[in-house]
């Protein structure tokens, strides 16, 4: 079927499985797939050959028969996904990228695979190259960002209809990434949704690094997902017809779908195909040249003969009729769905969300409350939610607790897909990798809460949320000894200084309901910073007062209580919940005699992206320096100098009243006064 033949409307597949299949050209095409992955991973002396030798035939078929995709718009928002969850597999992609006529995956580029600089990392990355939809690698997460993609695709569906929405997602996943645990969570979770849009390539090699699959496991992969409602189909992973026989089966089902494709992991290579000798590491040249004998290539490296190229190319252009005919239906939308579309999915935020917060900040200002700041934070949603319609918010079978459900939010779920709400149930690490495909998909901004003491369970997917530069918004209740008798299984000790030092990540500890509804506001309006607000259990006294007309947070850190002369002599920083600590502290050490000021410190990673005048009017010079926090020392030093006093954590929490646990800890008001008092005694 040529590409003048591709189906104008909808998410149609150019021919059906049935029609007259060329085997020769499909060969041919998808031998240069193996051949240009064989020979970059060579050249480059590491990578992973196995899986893109074994897994060529299925991305034949389905990028030239049925994904929906435009290599000369590759940002159109109606595209279908394609997800490489097998991320070592990464020249898979940057080959099929490369022949279907991706501008920027040029030849050079596959000669340049895993050098410095280079679009063809090791791991496909978001953002190096058009075409990669997500950064994978760390196995699973790409079944994870799937389905929050997918999930993405049937609410902007439900919001806008299926003529400016309706695209599939597609995954490619081997072995490793169904044995990762998060896996279960992601699969159970679209199973529960019914997310039929939803179509997982099990590439079915029965091979790993340490050798045959049975080595490790014996589990029934199509089982496994049918008792969790999936719709389970097989297939021979090598034969085109099949393959496109099961993706066609798998389009009209009404749940998410398995294909186990049956696949010889480097395939052509005729004394390692099959074994674990493919996967990770280069086929050596002399199994390469037997590879391209048997596999009838007999051209040189990075060599593709105009025939195939042209083939390849004329596949990547099937989806610009497609792309045409959405735009007449974009263009033809009522005007203010088209606008309020084009705006979603540029991520830009609604004009009215600043004044909004402002009118909201001044309400708190004319009657402070005394609240904890997970309270807080669900009365800023409730302002939020009603102004940001792209929020969609969720929790981990935590809702009550960790208060990210506003009155106006519907369910969303299988029933109701225009739901702005997701109850994820105990599955942290699916949620967080969810909220990334969510993210990436565009059209939407993600939210969702746990304990804080439970980012080990989201870390991979908050890394990576960092690491692709999304605006993910990851609520952290019970952020401390604060939250009590649950004990210190639950109390949160070392995780906000594991959190600070991954980069581009912003740690948003908030001490009132003002600074609360500023830590919203910068989340919402970091497009390319993931962010995680960490929130009390325990009600906190308003901290601040006065200054509400600008983002102060949004500094970082800034002067809360001004010293009671002009040469105070102590400086005391904090956050969160230690702050109204720091405060009261300031007034029995002013009423001893000497002065001292507070400095607020909600986001250390904004105050270092201050000027410098601004950060050394700050920081200050007083000779006594005194920070506070319910957690490790560690990123407290660089505002504490040589000889500056940390009161905090230095153990687990234990199992008690919250009161009693920070008498019990030290961490009082008294106990700070009492060091810098003393300091200050033996400085005079």
């Amino acid at each position: 079927m040529t590409s003048s033949q591709a189906a104008e409307d909808g998410n149609k597949p150019t021919g059906k499985a049935s029609a007259k299949f060329d085997l020769d050209k499909h060969n041919s095409m998808a031998n240069a797939v193996r051949a240009l992955s064989m020979d970059a991973v060579q050249q480059a002396n590491s990578g992973h050959p196995g899986l893109p030798m074994g897994a060529a035939d299925i991305v034949t078929v389905l990028f030239t028969r049925f994904l929906k995709f435009d290599p000369q718009k590759p940002h159109w928002p109606d595209r279908d996904r394609f997800i490489l969850s097998a991320g070592h597999g990464s020249m898979l992609l940057y080959s099929l990228l490369h022949l279907l006529g991706y501008e920027d995956m040029t030849i050079a580029e596959l000669k340049n695979f895993r050098q410095l600089g280079s679009k063809t990392a090791g791991h496909p990355e978001y953002g190096h190259a058009s075409g990669i939809e997500t950064t994978t690698g760390p196995l699973g997460q790409g079944i994870g960002n799937a389905v929050g993609m997918a999930i993405a695709e049937r609410h902007l569906a439900a919001q806008f209809g299926d003529d400016l929405v309706d695209h599939y997602t597609y995954v490619l996943a081997g072995d490793g990434c169904l044995m990762e645990g998060i896996s279960q969570e992601a699969l159970t979770l679209a199973g529960h949704l019914k997310l039929n849009k939803l179509i997982v390539l099990f590439d079915d090699n029965d091979i790993s690094i340490d050798g045959p699959i049975s080595l490790t496991d014996s589990t029934d992969q199509r089982a496994r997902f049918a008792a969790s409602g999936w719709n389970t189909l097989a297939c021979d992973g090598h034969d085109p017809k099949a393959i496109a026989e099961a993706l066609e089966a798998a389009r009209a089902s009404d749940r998410p779908t398995l294909i186990a494709c049956k696949t010889i992991i480097g395939f052509g290579a005729p004394n390692k195909q099959g074994t674990s000798g493919a996967h990770g590491a280069p086929l050596g040249p002399e199994e390469i040249t037997k590879a391209r004998k048997q596999l009838d290539w007999q051209h040189e490296p990075f060599d593709i003969p105009a025939n195939i190229r042209d083939s390849w190319r004329l596949a990547g252009l099937r989806g610009c009729k497609q792309r045409s005919a959405w735009n007449k239906r974009l263009e033809a939308a009522e005007t203010g769905l088209r606008v309020e579309f084009e705006r979603r999915m540029a991520g830009d935020l609604p004009d009215k969300l600043s004044s909004a917060i402002k009118e909201y900040k001044a309400r708190l200002k004319e009657d402070p409350p005394k609240l904890a700041t997970r309270n807080a934070s669900q009365d800023a949603l409730e302002v939020i939610n009603a102004v940001v319609p792209e929020t969609i918010g969720g929790s981990a079978d935590l809702t009550g607790s960790n208060n990210t459900k506003s009155g106006d939010l519907q369910v969303l779920d299988s029933e109701n897909f225009a739901g702005r709400f997701v109850h994820y149930g105990i599955r942290e690490h699916a949620m967080a990798a969810a909220m990334n495909g969510m993210a990436l998909h565009g059209g939407v901004i993600p939210y969702s809460g746990t304990f804080l003491v439970f980012t080990d369970y989201c870390r991979p997917a908050i890394r990576l949320s960092a690491l692709m530069r999304q605006r993910v918004i990851y609520v952290m209740t019970h952020d401390s000894i604060g939250l009590g008798e649950d004990g210190p299984t639950h109390q949160p000790v070392e995780h906000l200084a594991a959190l600070r030092v991954i980069p581009n990540l912003n740690i948003l500890r908030p001490a009132d309901a003002i600074e609360t509804a500023e830590c919203w506001q910068i989340a919402l309006e970091s497009k390319t910073t993931p962010s995680v607000i960490t929130l009390t259990r325990q009600k906190l006294r308003p901290a601040r007062t006065a200054g509400v007309r600008d983002n102060l947070c949004a500094r970082g850190a800034y002067e809360i209580a001004a010293g009671g002369s002009d040469d105070p002599q102590a400086v005391l920083f904090a956050s969160g919940s230690e702050l109204e600590i720091a405060l009261d502290a300031k007034k029995i050490i002013d009423k001893a005699g000497y002065s001292a000021r507070v400095v607020s410190v909600p986001c250390m990673e904004l105050f270092k992206t201050q000027d410098e005048t601004y950060r050394q009017m700050v920081l200050g010079n007083e000779p006594v320096r005194i920070a506070i926090e319910a957690g490790v020392q560690q990123g407290w030093g660089r505002y504490l100098g040589g000889d500056g006093v940390f009161i905090g954590m230095t153990s687990f929490g234990a199992s008690a009243p919250y009161q009693e646990l920070y008498q019990h800890f030290g961490i009082t008001a008294e106990a700070v006064a009492a060091v810098a008092v003393d300091r200050l005694k033996a400085k005079d």
